[in-house]
C-alpha cells in the first residue's frame, strides 16, 4: 500500500545508520582538524622556541593560563571518549550527544591553545606547579569539591577531577551497545562535573574578558548536557555514578 513504511523493512534503519555515519565522519574531520591545528602550534613553538611574552598578556601563572592550560587537556579527552563511543553503539541519540560534544569541545580547545599562542605562553605549566593550582583552595591536589568522580593527581592518567582513568576508556572501548552508551553517558556526567567547576572558577578569576565569557557558555552548555545525560541514563534504567 503507497504511503505506508513496513516497520520490518530494514531499509529507513540501514538509511538512517548511514546518515549518522555521514554526519560523523563530517564531524570527524571537523574536530580532527581543530586537534591537528592545536598540535601543529604547539610543534611549531617548540621548533622555534618559546614566543616573546605579548605586552599585556596574562602571567604564566595566571588563572586565565591555567584555564586555556588545564581546560585544554580536560577537553582532548572529552574528545577521545566521543570518538570512542561512536564505535560502540548505533543509539542515535548517544551518537548525537557525542558528536555535539566532540565539536563544540575540539573547538573551543583550538580557541585555548590559540590564546596561549597569542600571549607568547607556554602550553605546559612549568615548574611544580600541579594542574588546577590556579584555582585555588587545594584544587591542585585534586579535591572532591571541585566535582566529578576522580579527584585526580595523575593516578592512571587522571589529572583533574572528572577525568576518566586509562582503565575506565580502555574498557569503553571494550563494551558494545547499551553498556557502552551508559558507561560513556557516567563518565561524561563526571568529565562535565569536573569541566563546570574549572569554567566556574575561570569566570570568577580570570580577567580576559573573551576567556571569562567562553568560560560562563562552557557553564551553560554543560550543565544543560548534564541534565540531558541524566535523562538517558533513567532511560536506560541507571544514574550517574556521583
Amino acid at each position: 500500500m503507497t504511503g505506508t513504511t513496513d516497520p520490518t523493512d530494514p531499509a529507513p534503519t540501514a538509511e538512517r545508520r548511514r546518515t549518522a555515519r555521514v554526519r560523523w565522519a563530517a564531524g570527524a574531520a571537523v574536530a580532527l582538524a581543530l586537534l591537528f591545528a592545536g598540535a601543529a602550534a604547539v610543534a611549531a613553538a617548540r621548533e622555534d622556541g618559546p614566543a616573546p611574552r605579548a605586552a599585556g598578556a596574562p602571567a604564566p601563572d595566571s588563572a586565565d593560563a591555567g584555564f586555556a592550560r588545564d581546560m585544554a587537556v580536560h577537553h582532548q579527552q572529552a574528545v577521545e571518549m566521543s570518538f570512542i563511543v561512536r564505535d560502540r553503539t548505533e543509539d542515535e541519540d548517544v551518537r548525537r550527544l557525542a558528536y555535539d560534544i566532540a565539536n563544540t569541545q575540539a573547538n573551543q580547545r583550538g580557541m585555548l591553545l590559540g590564546w596561549l599562542d597569542l600571549w607568547g605562553l607556554p602550553k605546559v605549566a612549568g615548574g611544580d606547579r600541579p594542574p588546577m593550582a590556579w584555582m585555588g583552595g587545594g584544587a591542585g591536589d585534586g579535591g572532591h569539591e571541585h566535582g566529578g568522580h576522580h579527584p585526580g593527581g595523575g593516578s592512571d592518567g587522571v589529572l583533574m577531577a572528572g577525568m576518566a582513568s586509562r582503565a575506565e576508556l580502555e574498557r569503553l572501548a571494550r563494551l558494545d551497545g547499551k553498556q557502552a552508551e551508559v558507561f560513556y553517558l557516567q563518565l561524561m556526567t563526571d568529565h562535565h562535573k569536573g569541566g563546570v567547576a574549572m569554567a566556574e572558577a575561570c569566570a570568577s578569576r580570570c580577567a580576559v574578558p573573551v576567556e571569562q565569557r567562553l568560560a560562563r557558555g562552557m557553564v551553560e552548555g554543560q550543565q544543560s548536557e548534564l541534565g540531558l545525560m541524566r535523562d538517558m541514563l533513567t532511560e536506560r534504567k541507571a544514574r550517574p555514578r556521583s
